[in-house]
């Protein structure tokens, strides 16, 4: 058992959180149920990398095929 403190907060008991796996500072996702429930959930998350317009022009370049390439690619699909 818990109690929801002054500013909304919620202790989950260690045990609960041992036989889940939780580690400190886990992010949970909070949902309401139809039936009034509160159910938390682990989230998934994951840093996200934000690219400049020159570092996608890098990538492209690197992903451009060489003109043997191209010649390669086009000879395999003629033959299917």
């Amino acid at each position: 058992m818990t109690r929801l403190g002054k500013k909304g907060q919620v202790s989950i008991p260690k045990t609960v959180l041992d036989r889940l796996g939780l580690e400190p500072e886990t992010v949970l996702l909070v949902e309401s149920t139809a039936d009034g429930a509160i159910l938390l959930r682990p989230a998934a998350v994951y840093p996200v990398e934000l690219y400049s317009d020159s570092r996608v022009r890098e990538f492209l370049e690197e992903d451009r095929m060489t003109p043997a390439e191209a010649a390669r690619v086009r000879k395999r699909a003629g033959k299917r």
